[in-house]
């Protein structure tokens, strides 16, 4: 698992929140190839994907881990800011 605290990138970050975040960004069959477990690939919600990765922890760390990776692409752009490279 993560280390808890406010330095913790995860810190206050619901795994809910995480696996909604991933879907608006990639959409459920991008999310299912980068992931490739059968809840995000067989008729996904958001619910059936929440109640598989708590009970499996190999595959929430999995998606905690594209989470991480993924922040920076998934930060809102402020007006007069050129995107990151």
């Amino acid at each position: 698992m993560h280390a808890a605290g406010p330095k913790n990138p995860l810190h206050g970050i619901t795994l809910q929140t995480m696996v909604t975040q991933l879907v608006e960004h990639y959409g459920w069959e991008m999310l299912g190839r980068m992931i490739p477990i059968n809840c995000f690939n067989w008729n996904p919600s958001i619910k059936s994907s929440l109640i598989f990765l708590r009970r499996t922890p190999w595959a929430r760390e999995k998606v905690e881990a594209l989470y991480l990776d993924s922040l920076p692409d998934m930060q809102p752009n402020t007006e007069g800011e050129a995107p990151a490279a």
